[in-house]
């Protein structure tokens, strides 16, 4: 806390939209296809639209219909524009459904299953971890490999420790995001900046979700394979599997089937002004649109159809259809936990599996299944125990960003595991159990130690605010500001004496960590305080916001 001053094979029903429609057929974009991943789309294809959804033993139908229930009710509060919701079970879908609209700006579009969506950080798992697990089974990069064993200027400033497997687990380190208040533009200029950081932390010591990781994981899969990451991911990942539909910088002709996210400038963040226009098929993330489209951390576009038979892949242990993509013991590597024993955040390579991120899990699916979120409002979830795949795919931020999905994507979630029916008997007796840690409802949990450890508010009340008597304070905190009995750093100011708490700064996800899109400023329900955004119109106080404050106080973990 810092004081400162203010100045199995693929066999299965899945649906192939993007290859045969109920209307007849459609031309798919141009893209070299290997016989066998042809026979997997046009088998899908057919197998899917024989039915909207296959039941059976495989799922309780009346209780899967509560999904469409959860949907609607969020459609109808203005939370998203629509959705496509699509579960796998072993060979079967059992449900596939679609709902709402499209578009809703500048003309209504109806939804469909074939529309393309912008995956955000689903670019992540989807792409990069499985491209860099194919080059470490290959033996070019090993996990304890330095990044600077692949990238040499990134050996500078404090970095020189940080390993694949740091980047891939975010143990880095490094901080969530480039600043994006600095306008520059270009892929190699992006790499050269994350060049330059300097760590929040040192390597291995705290998890922080961080999107450098990412580009940084792509550059060096670019810079081992010698193909950009998007010709790479497309020859050696998409063509082989016949995920047609799944690409970077998507071309004209499929356009059309694109669900439009946010009204953008071109380089600009947060989305507002006279310059912007709709996102249809350029990236939504704004580093990944300075980067040209192309990034490890966001830029990938796909369907529902094509990540479902991604999802089988890794459920049948690296392989679908007669291809194998991954062995086995990679696919069980990158999805197991990861990351060190005293992090709470369990994280596998690239997957999330129990962390404060993994809100999209529901309340039922035990620990040892894993998944991933996008911030346009994506989500995938895997559970090998039941042999399940959730998809959820909607562009919450159309039109204007201020869509939320947090809370759905664990409502669906919930929903379909309350409609297995033949769940294994052992299931929960392996893996982390049913639960995992309990998060709370904003990411909270109080600090357990070996030991009495005073993180810097416990020293504060302490010593009775002592270096804040008679100040008018300003607090820069989240979810993650908490003394070492779980109260917060906000309440114990505010309650305080001798302390003036005046205001508070918003970082990304809001002052309590359960926003999922750019934060508003407002008011905290409980102290009234005003809240300023510090993750909307800019990314720094300025000078109106710091008026009447003698000091601002920073709590929030990764600060250093």
């Amino acid at each position: 806390m810092l004081g400162l001053k203010p100045s199995s094979d693929f066999t299965q029903g899945i649906a192939s939209a993007s290859i045969i429609q109920n209307s007849g057929t459609r031309r798919c974009p141009s893209i070299a296809m290997n016989q066998r991943s042809v026979a997997i789309g046009l088998l899908l294809g057919v197998l899917l639209n024989t039915s909207e959804l296959i039941a059976g033993q495989r799922a309780d139908e009346a209780r899967l219909a509560r999904v469409g229930v959860l949907v609607r009710e969020a459609i109808d509060a203005g939370q998203l524009p629509g959705a496509v919701v699509l579960v796998g079970r072993g060979d079967e879908v059992v449900y596939f459904e679609v709902f709402g609209e499209r578009a809703l700006m500048p003309a209504r579009e109806q939804l469909t299953r074939d529309t393309i969506f912008d995956l955000a950080s689903l670019t992540k798992v989807v792409a990069t971890t499985t491209s860099v697990m194919q080059l470490v089974e290959a033996g070019q990069i090993r996990l304890t490999d330095r990044v600077g064993t692949f990238i040499p200027e990134f050996s500078r400033y404090g970095k020189e420790g940080v390993t694949v497997r740091h980047l891939l687990t975010h143990m880095s380190g490094l901080r969530p995001d480039l600043d994006l208040a600095d306008e520059f533009e270009g892929y190699d200029e992006a790499i050269h900046r994350a060049t330059e950081e300097v760590l929040l932390a040192p390597p291995g010591r705290q998890f922080v979700y961080s999107d450098i990781n990412f580009f940084l994981l792509g550059e060096i899969v670019a810079r081992v394979s010698g193909l950009p990451l998007d010709q790479y991911v497309r020859e050696r990942i998409f063509v082989p599997l016949g995920m047609v539909d799944t690409m970077f910088n998507p071309p004209a002709n499929v356009i059309p089937r694109i669900a439009p996210t946010e009204a953008c400038p071109p380089l600009g963040w947060p989305c507002s002004g006279p310059s912007s226009v709709m996102l249809r098929g350029t990236v939504h993330d704004p580093t990944a649109r300075r980067m040209g489209g192309v990034a490890g951390h966001a830029g990938l576009f796909s369907t529902a159809h094509d990540l479902a038979i991604f999802c089988r892949m890794l459920l049948g242990r690296g392989a679908v259809g007669g291809t194998r993509l991954l062995a086995p013991l990679t696919v069980a590597k990158m999805t197991t936990v990861a990351t060190p024993q005293h992090e709470r955040n369990r994280r596998g390579l690239g997957w999330d599996i129990d962390s404060v991120f993994a809100s999209n899990r529901g309340e039922l699916l035990p620990v040892g299944s894993f998944g991933h979120t996008g911030f346009t409002g994506t989500s995938l979830w895997l559970d090998p125990t039941t042999d399940t795949y959730i998809i959820f795919l909607s562009n919450r931020v159309h039109p204007d960003g201020q869509g939320n999905v947090v809370a759905l994507r664990a409502r669906v979630a919930t929903a379909v595991a309350a409609a297995l029916t033949d769940v294994p008997l052992t299931i929960g007796s392996q893996g982390g159990g049913m639960t995992g840690v309990d998060f709370g409802a904003s990411g909270g949990l109080p600090l357990s130690t070996p030991r009495p450890v005073m993180a810097g508010i416990d020293v504060l009340r302490a010593d009775g605010f002592t270096p804040l008597r008679g100040q008018r304070v300003g607090l820069l905190t989240n979810h993650t500001g908490l003394a070492q009995d779980g109260t917060t750093t906000i309440d114990l100011l505010h309650d305080a004496d001798t302390v003036e708490l005046v205001a508070l700064f918003s970082p990304e996800h809001g002052i309590r960590g359960v926003e999922d899109s750019a934060v508003a400023s407002g008011r905290d329900k409980r102290t009234g305080l005003a809240i300023h955004s510090l993750y909307g119109e800019t990314r720094r106080p300025l000078s109106k916001m710091l008026e009447n404050l003698d000091t601002v106080v920073v709590d929030i973990q990764g600060i250093g």
